[in-house]
């Protein structure tokens, strides 16, 4: 009788557990009933090893042929090796010229602490003006590099130009690496990956501007950002073990930090970020606490980048940390509600619109308190851009005329097209976002939703990585939509998305689910597209693309730019060592870098002095009086003016402004003629094809 009383009293007890213990009853009741799941046989642990190992040989080999052969085009392009080093230092336009000529500054300092207070205290660069390079231009790569040039020996291994560029390529080939993880991850197949990377190269013309401009700050921080982006997309996977977890997090802490600390703008970048988490959180409630994780490193990373950004306010008056403080206040006023009551229903109802305006009362008040200049002129840019508002500034009309700043052409999307990127990234796209709303209006209904997405289920837009990567590239892609500039951004991750999806047997699951499909069995033929469609897409494009990249690698391009050798040459060799020159703002750099003469403005438009420098001396190219541009050029202690034929010849008065019926010509033009009374504030020293040096007078003599 004892025997058979034991499981009659625990029935008893199980028909009626106390309501306060339900929850914990469950979960008990399902450890005991879950069956303790046997290990692995070794066959199939050496097929996942093999699989893991062969993804990652194929996504490091990915990055360094991709870096390999950066190198090998930029030396046919320019026959670097064959240059001289004055020839090779003008390759480096623009902006790219100012941040390696402080490479090489901090090269000669006789210390790394000298270079470094050079640097913060420079005078030398810009006339009657003392600047905080590191701090202003975001010079946090030429100091690391310049240090890695001394502590490795490579004084004596490799010429410090190489260097510069090697690591820049090194960056690239861990871009691409990163690209390949993350569609690894999210597709479960590293030929995801391999797709992803051959639409990236494909498409370089869209995905990257390191053809053009290598020491650009995206093409340094971007590569950290890409790698911040696959590590948050193994993070807010489910199921993760404690180890990856950790391992996830502690990566994507790193690369956070890094990324703010190289470019000036990351933090706008992550702000987008921050928005496709807090949509995320809205949409997956599983994952909510790892998101509020990933705002503590935003918040984490932007005090550490304020205090070692020499206090930056450009930081504390973002908006990435107004809304990850709003984001986080909203959270603690959800917490310490009681849940079930009418003001906890309440808060989640609103809590879109508090977040928004908790948001914008934290940035009001943080600009009120913190005095700020930075980055001012790009809020002003997109008031004129969007049409809310018109200026007759030059800065900002000179901006709107740039190409890059404008909307994408018809010949961006064409080119995708034909790569099929454009294609299927759409499909993958509209698949993923109305699974994702379908998963949505789900749970707002109250019907259940597995937390473990299977293949069967066909629910893609259930994993929280998949809704966090839709939302992210809508937002980018509508910013590349308005200015062509930001494809940079938005195009990789096209790569990456569009790759993933036709990788994905879920993708393809999913759609069969909506079609009904039972001719042939769902699964079955998912899995067959998921390798047969990658596979037809690599073989098209190797056939048609492959060709083409080795014979840009077979062909010996020249960079032939003699006249700005012999501008160069004659500054060097005529030209006094304290001489400030005068000129537009891209060929002041150049000389800066080439000569390491002192200049009055600078290719830069996060200062406002140096705004205003630029459009002062762009007045040369205007209707001006002869006097008009010697005030202003002796104002900043000018000693050498040059006019570029280039931007002389073009047309830049078409509206009907008081310039156009000015009743002076153009001075870059009249200058030339040499009568008077240009001969009497301006003596012709050299000239070109293309520059026309002026010494500017000292002593003025007035001739008839």
């Amino acid at each position: 009788m004892a025997e058979e009383e034991g499981p009659t009293v625990e029935l008893r007890q199980r028909k009626k557990p106390k309501s306060s213990e339900n929850k914990e009853f469950a979960k008990e009741e399902k450890i005991k009933d879950t069956p303790i799941p046997e290990r692995a046989p070794k066959h199939v642990l050496f097929q996942r090893f093999a699989k893991v190992f062969i993804g990652c040989l194929a996504a490091v080999t990915s990055g360094m042929m991709y870096a390999l052969y950066l190198s090998a085009y930029h030396e046919r392009k320019f026959w670097f090796s064959n240059r001289q080093e004055l020839e090779r230092e003008i390759t480096f336009q623009g902006d790219s010229a100012i941040y390696y000529s402080y490479y090489k500054d901090m090269l000669k300092a006789p210390s790394f602490e000298r270079g470094v207070y050079e640097l913060t205290h420079n005078n030398r660069t810009v006339s009657l003006k003392t600047i905080n390079a590191v701090q202003q231009m975001s010079l946090y790569p030429e100091l690391i590099a310049s240090v890695l040039y001394q502590a490795t020996g490579g004084i004596e291994i490799i010429e410090p130009v190489y260097f510069y560029i090697g690591i820049v390529f090194g960056l690239q080939g861990i871009y691409v690496t990163a690209l390949f993880v993350t569609s690894w991850l999210m597709s479960g197949t590293w030929l995801a990956g391999m797709l992803t990377v051959a639409w990236f190269v494909i498409n370089r013309v869209d995905t990257t501007r390191i053809e053009y401009s290598i020491p650009l700050r995206e093409n340094w921080a971007l590569p950290y950002f890409a790698c911040q982006v696959a590590a948050l997309t193994g993070y807010l996977k489910s199921n993760l073990n404690t180890y990856t977890e950790r391992f996830c997090y502690l990566l994507m802490s790193a690369s956070t930090y890094t990324f703010m600390m190289m470019w000036e703008y990351s933090h706008y970048l992550l702000f987008l970020q921050a928005i496709s988490l807090f949509l995320l959180d809205s949409f997956s409630l599983e994952q909510s606490d790892k998101v509020h994780e990933v705002y503590k490193i935003y918040v984490f990373s932007l005090f550490l980048g304020y205090l070692l950004q020499f206090e930056n306010p450009a930081l504390l008056v973002s908006p990435l940390l107004s809304l990850v403080a709003a984001l986080m206040l909203a959270k603690y006023l959800q917490l310490n509600v009681k849940k079930g009551t009418f003001v906890a229903k309440m808060i989640k109802v609103i809590n879109f619109y508090l977040v928004c305006t908790l948001t914008v009362t934290f940035n009001i008040v943080m600009k009120m308190f913190v005095p700020h200049k930075e980055n001012g002129h790009m809020l002003k840019f997109l008031e004129v851009k969007f049409g809310l508002n018109m200026t007759k500034n030059f800065t900002m009309n000179w901006l709107l005329c740039q190409e890059s700043l404008q909307a994408p052409s018809q010949d961006f999307f064409l080119r995708l097209t034909q790569s099929s990127l454009l294609p299927f990234y759409i499909l993958v796209l509209i698949v993923c976002f109305l699974s994702m709303m379908q998963v949505n209006f789900r749970r707002i209904n109250g019907k259940s939703v597995k937390e473990t997405v299977t293949l069967e289920d066909g629910q893609i837009g259930g994993r929280p990585e998949i809704i966090y990567h839709v939302i992210h590239t809508i937002l980018l892609g509508s910013l590349a939509m308005v200015i062509e500039g930001l494809k940079y951004l938005w195009t990789p991750y096209v790569c990456m998305l569009a790759a993933f999806g036709v990788c994905s047997p879920e993708l393809w699951m999913t759609l069969f689910k909506w079609l009904r499909l039972r001719t042939v069995h769902p699964i079955l033929l998912a899995l067959i597209l998921s390798m047969a469609v990658p596979t037809i897409i690599g073989f098209s494009l190797w056939k048609e693309f492959f060709p083409k990249l080795m014979t840009e690698l077979s062909e010996l391009q020249e960079f032939y730019d003699p006249d700005t050798v012999e501008l160069m040459t004659w500054i060097k060799r005529q030209a006094p060592v304290a001489a400030v020159f005068a000129g537009s703002p891209q060929l002041m750099g150049a000389i800066k870098l080439c000569t390491g003469w002192m200049v009055t403005s600078l290719p830069l438009y996060n200062d406002d002095d140096l705004l205003k420098r630029n459009e002062n001396i762009y007045q040369i190219y205007s209707k001006r009086s002869a006097e008009d541009i010697y005030k202003i050029l002796t104002s900043y202690k000018a000693n050498y003016l040059i006019v570029e034929d280039a931007i002389c010849n073009e047309v830049v008065c078409e509206e009907g402004d008081k310039l156009t019926y000015s009743k002076y010509g153009r001075f870059c033009h009249e200058v030339k003629i040499n009568y008077s009374p240009y001969v009497n504030y301006f003596t012709r020293v050299y000239w070109n094809r293309s520059y026309f040096v002026y010494k500017i007078n000292t002593v003025i003599s007035f001739q008839s």
